[in-house]
């Protein structure tokens, strides 16, 4: 370093920056040794000296800005240069970060909300860039609670009113997948277990694809459904050695949390090609089950786009229709429309049985909605004590003497209440 100090162990003028952990500090580039460290910003005559500089007085920051909003705005940088965003990046997330602070709710919420705002505004920055990251990454690297996290991004985005693009699922497939430690030769990692990167992260995408075309991604968290399809990809391509291996052992092969919802999405998915399997003339004899349809998933997706338009658009439903329904369809619907939408006309299907609709590619929230179990009313037990209002006993009296004596009642009633009370 031009100008600069020296090292205080060899003496050497050569002293660099070098940033480490996004913190920028002095080493010595002869014999390594860290001169400075956590150095900001500094001056000249301060970086001769080898001293640090205030961050207000570094910046030009207004001495306005609380301690807190400095030490959010650091967290931002720090962020940004961990996850290695470019300088655009940081300067958006910064920005953000500084008109949220604005707002009174933030401005006094608790810290721990004002840690998940940081990971917030660089998510938001890299949502609007097309830069594949996920809630979770960043709620690992912040220690956050991921509802929590959730929630204030939820708020940030309206009180911004910004516009935030939906995730690519192609870019965070190879993002996700390229993590995996099955695609280098390791002693945690048997021979056969190793597959080679490109070929699974094509087979992973085809079978994302698949998914999200079957309605098995919409409105879901991606990742569960992305490690459901990496590891059919990975059984698929060496089925014969693989398929005793569960999806929590691949998981922990391939050093990845395994996500909650994951088998269940590995279960919808593993559906899907078996409906798909059905319309192949040559897989139809084979009688094939959820883990034997995984050596044919190769067949299944060169002709994925034909067979999913067999499976649920020209298939039959299996259920008794009435005779009027059945008569009705062909005689309203069923004529002009069979070949063209259907595929199938009424006169070549099983009595009993209708053509199925385009409908029956449905969500699996609407194939099998929760069941809403209704509240019970609280039982009330009647014992015979209750207290009786007058409007309820008026209900009762049929004869004029009823009537009379009633009355006579309420005025003896009246007479005692307003007497004086007795010495």
């Amino acid at each position: 370093m031009p100008g600069g100090g020296r090292c205080p162990d060899c003496g050497s003028t050569e002293l660099v920056e070098d940033a480490h952990y996004s913190q920028s500090q002095l080493v010595c580039s002869d014999c390594g040794c860290v001169v400075t460290e956590g150095v900001l910003t500094t001056t000249f005559s301060d970086e001769g000296n080898l001293r640090e500089v205030a961050y207000s007085r570094s910046t030009g920051e207004n001495e306005q800005v609380s301690r807190s909003q400095q030490r959010g705005l650091r967290r931002v940088r720090d962020l940004c240069r961990v996850l290695q965003l470019p300088s655009t990046f940081e300067d958006t997330a910064v920005a953000y970060y500084q008109k949220a602070y604005q707002h009174p709710g933030i401005r006094a919420a608790r810290l721990q909300k004002k840690e998940v705002l940081v990971g917030c505004c660089v998510l938001i920055t890299c949502r609007q860039h097309n830069w594949p990251l996920t809630m979770g990454t960043i709620c690992t690297l912040l220690y956050a609670d991921l509802d929590m996290f959730s929630g204030t991004y939820m708020q940030i985005v309206k009180l911004l009113g910004l516009d935030v693009p939906s995730l690519c699922l192609a870019d965070l497939v190879k993002t996700y997948c390229s993590s995996f430690k099955l695609f280098q030769a390791s002693p945690s990692v048997p021979a056969k277990y190793m597959e080679d990167k490109e070929k699974m992260l094509s087979r992973t995408l085809q079978l994302v694809e698949l998914a999200d075309e079957t309605w098995l991604v919409t409105g879901r968290h991606p990742l569960p459904v992305i490690t459901a399809a990496a590891f059919l990809a990975w059984q698929s391509l060496q089925p014969s050695a693989r398929l005793t291996c569960s999806l929590a052992r691949f998981c922990k092969l391939a050093n990845v949390d395994l996500p909650y919802p994951a088998s269940s999405r590995l279960q919808e998915l593993l559906a899907v090609l078996l409906r798909m399997a059905e319309q192949l003339a040559w897989l139809q004899v084979l009688k094939l089950d959820k883990r034997s349809v995984v050596k044919h998933i190769s067949d299944l997706l060169q002709h994925r786009h034909t067979l999913i338009r067999k499976a649920f658009r020209e298939g039959t439903l299996e259920v008794e229709a009435p005779e009027k329904e059945l008569q009705g369809w062909g005689q309203g619907q069923g004529q002009g429309q069979g070949k063209e939408e259907v595929g199938n006309s009424s006169s070549d299907l099983p009595e009993g049985k209708r053509p199925a609709s385009p409908a029956l590619l449905l969500p699996p929230c609407m194939l099998k909605p929760p069941k809403r179990v209704c509240p019970t009313p609280p039982a009330s037990t009647v014992t015979g004590d209750e207290d009786i209002s007058d409007s309820e006993l008026e209900q009762y009296l049929r004869t004029p003497q009823e009537v009379r004596d009633f009355q006579r009642a309420q005025a003896a009633k009246r007479a005692a209440t307003s007497s004086p009370n007795p010495p």
